[in-house]
């Protein structure tokens, strides 16, 4: 705009001065014109008087005096008698001149034209005498020009220093028109003092500053309620441009891919994570195909959803969506165990009732040995029976729907009550059982815990020493009532200690027939445990004993 305007006033400028110059020249010109006319007047007036003192002797007389006008005599016929630039004799007869008949005919005449005689333009003045003879006195127009010639040099430098005052001037002006408007306040439009022309455009300029700003503050709450929204996600979510650069990133996403807290907007998206999986889908997505896939980042398993966001029929984005399906994966492994292993437990006996009825109906078993078949089958019977209401139990455990009400049920009398029920078992094991600690009260289903104490001490029994001992103490911490078992047994190797808990695992798989039970016991402990809201703490070492602490929060009467 600056130089727009520099230009305009510049070119203004420079053309009124030429325009200025060209004007000048043309009145100089005229004025000159005019006193060259005026002036051979008054020497042609001059030229008269002498003449009709000294007739043409008078002109011989200043034939050399004049070198700058031309003085010619012409008779009445046309014949020229006195002419002091030319030689009379060599010279036509002038009657048909312009200037000569209209003063024979006028008594004056004028003109300018080129002289047939000398070449030269000339003005012509031609007076008619008393004697009838015509006195014409003529000035070469040249000497116009030379004098407009020679005032040219002061013209021109004065039309130069014009145009350097125009120069600077255009520049000043320039510069002060522009100082005003490169001072306008954005901002606050209508509290700039500027120039009354530009009030309409600082108005509109008010009106869309105060949209645009409405819509900053639209967009400023949207981007803010946006990344609420993805911040308290609990999948990744990732935006994606054209070219796979990071547009936005959830903390979610960055917790998943293992990409720590930098700031990856703007960054490409293997940045984030080297997954070939990610790298896969993001490319399939680019190019405009939906994805879906596994990928695994440390120890966790995600599924991860690439969906090309297309504009116009062409892929301007992709957008990542990651769920972590880790959990999910555990329990649908869990769910495959499980079902393999009661299939397994289901069949063992199954098999074996089958057999054993088959051998009854056939008659192969000899009479004194019926019973005996008879009692294995009520054994394995049984124990399918203990199997599926193991399964009943933790299912319902699982769901979180045991039929049964909460109750105050009083930690230490429940575990005297179990002592005594496997007082027997115990006695028959050579295993000592004691119990200690003092009463507290908890919020809980009765037969759940005892069923929790029957199985841990069962398993203090079952896993125990000769002549070891089950220790069952109850104590009030800190956090609740805490029920501690603890047996003098084989212990639990380390590498077993983190599964101990699972469905149906077992330590010694090769003893499992001999030690009985379903392999659901400390399953079920652990979700008893989580019924009731309560902590486990497994201490055990190879072949010093285990030690179970199950911590429970101290009684409030309200439901879980």
């Amino acid at each position: 705009m600056k130089r727009k305007i520099f230009r305009s006033m510049l070119l203004l400028s420079l053309v009124t001065l030429f325009l200025s110059v060209a004007l000048l020249s043309i009145v100089l010109y005229q004025q000159l014109a005019d006193d060259m006319k005026r002036e051979l007047r008054n020497q042609a007036a001059y030229v008269t008087a002498g003449y009709y003192e000294g007739d043409i002797e008078y002109l011989e007389a200043i034939r050399g005096a004049d070198r700058e006008s031309r003085i010619t005599l012409v008779d009445r016929d046309g014949t020229v008698l006195f002419d002091n630039r030319a030689d009379v004799a060599t010279m036509d007869n002038h009657r048909d001149r312009p200037e000569i008949a209209e003063a024979f005919s006028e008594g004056e005449g004028e003109t300018i034209r080129q002289s047939d005689t000398v070449g030269t333009q000339y003005y012509y003045l031609a007076t008619r005498l008393v004697d009838g003879r015509v006195l014409r006195v003529s000035s070469s127009s040249d000497s116009v020009t030379d004098a407009l010639t020679s005032s040219g040099v002061v013209i021109v430098m004065i039309l130069i220093l014009m145009i350097c005052l125009a120069i600077l001037l255009a520049r000043f002006e320039t510069r002060r028109i522009v100082k005003p408007i490169n001072q306008i306040d954005l901002e606050k439009p209508m509290k700039n003092k500027v120039y009354d022309e530009l009030a309409p455009l600082l108005i509109r300029i008010h009106r869309l500053h105060d949209s645009v700003e409405e819509q900053m503050q639209e967009l400023a709450e949207r981007n803010k309620h946006f990344s609420e929204i993805t911040e308290s996600m609990e999948e990744g979510l990732v935006i994606l441009d054209e070219i796979g650069h990071v547009v936005s990133a959830n903390p979610s996403a960055l917790t998943f891919l293992e990409s720590g807290d930098g700031e990856y907007a703007g960054r490409h998206f293997s940045t984030m994570n080297r997954s070939l999986s990610l790298r896969n889908a993001v490319e399939a997505a680019l190019l405009g195909n939906s994805s879906e896939t596994v990928m695994t980042a440390g120890n966790r398993s995600f599924q991860l959803r690439a969906n090309p966001v297309t504009r116009h029929g062409e892929v301007s984005g992709v957008i990542l969506l990651l769920l972590d399906v880790t959990e999910k994966q555990k329990s649908e492994l869990q769910r495959r165990e499980f079902t393999a292993n009661v299939s397994h437990e289901l069949k063992t006996p199954l098999t074996a009732i089958s057999g054993y009825a088959e051998l009854l109906k056939n008659r192969m078993v000899p009479g004194d040995e019926a019973a005996d078949f008879a009692g294995r089958i009520f054994e394995e019977a049984s124990g399918l029976i203990a199997l599926v209401e193991d399964v009943i139990r933790l299912s319902q455990l699982d769901e979180r729907s045991v039929p049964e009400p909460l109750e105050e049920v009083d930690l230490l009398m429940a575990a005297r009550s179990v002592m005594a029920r496997l007082a027997s078992k115990a006695k028959q094991a050579n295993i000592e059982m004691t119990v200690d600690g003092s009463g507290g009260l908890i919020l809980a289903v009765p037969h759940l815990i005892e069923e929790l104490l029957i199985n841990l001490c069962d398993n203090g029994i079952k896993y125990n020493k000769e002549g070891g001992s089950v220790d069952i103490s109850v104590e009030q911490v800190p956090t609740g009532i805490r029920l501690i078992v603890a047996d003098t047994g084989i212990g639990i190797p380390a590498e077993h200690q983190e599964r101990i808990f699972e469905r149906f695992y077992r330590v010694d798989q090769s003893h499992s027939k001999e030690t009985g039970g379903t392999g659901l016991g400390l399953s079920i402990v652990k979700h008893i445990a989580a019924y009731h809201k309560a902590t486990i703490e497994l201490t055990s070492l190879e072949g010093q004993g285990t030690s179970i602490a199950v911590t429970f929060p101290i009684a409030i009467k309200k439901s879980l």
